[in-house]
């Protein structure tokens, strides 16, 4: 099962049992998520990827309504092992975020892994493709809830929700910054 919704095509959210039986994460917590976007812009991979490895430019493609704040970051660039912390504010209640890079592979892809954070666990793989007519941007978070069935339902009724708006602005905000997907 799927859960797709039809205004957004370009986001899946997937519950733990599709992504387990297909080679993820195993276990029996029912509060584990896989949620997936891609998207094209015009440009060339080398002037798309320096912007998303930039961890100041992440405040950029996050929505107003989550006061993000790079708190501080290891290195001015992403590779692996750097360390990032921030700050968001979730239903107005401020909460500290630290993440790792945890793969790095320039032109190609990163992945940051969540050290604390509002979830029980957070790894968020960002892929780069070039394209006869643009850079494939795929983004795929992999991420489990806390408090095992209230953490479900947590997220089926708030969470989730929020996931796709920020993954909504983000979309609308990078083809802001890099122009419309060459397909549209």
């Amino acid at each position: 099962m799927f859960l797709r919704d039809e205004n957004r095509p370009n986001m899946i959210v997937k519950p733990w049992y599709v992504w387990e039986s297909a080679g993820g994460i195993s276990g029996r917590n029912m509060s584990q998520y896989v949620l997936e976007r891609r998207q094209t812009v015009p440009g060339a991979l080398d002037d798309v990827f320096p912007f998303f490895e930039d961890p100041r430019n992440l405040a950029e493609i996050t929505p107003p309504w989550l006061n993000f704040q790079v708190r501080d970051a290891t290195d001015a660039t992403v590779r692996e092992g750097t360390r990032i912390r921030y700050t968001i504010r979730w239903q107005g209640l401020p909460m500290r975020w630290e993440s790792v890079i945890a793969r790095y592979e320039p032109g190609v892809c990163f992945a940051d892994e969540m050290v604390k954070g509002p979830y029980r666990t957070w790894y968020h793989l960002h892929s780069f493709r070039q394209l006869a007519d643009g850079v494939e941007i795929a983004d795929r978070v992999d991420y489990s809830m806390p408090f095992g069935p209230l953490g479900a339902v947590a997220h089926s009724l708030i969470v989730r929700r929020q996931l796709e708006a920020i993954f909504d602005f983000r979309e609308k905000r990078v083809r802001e910054l890099f122009g419309s997907d060459p397909a549209e």
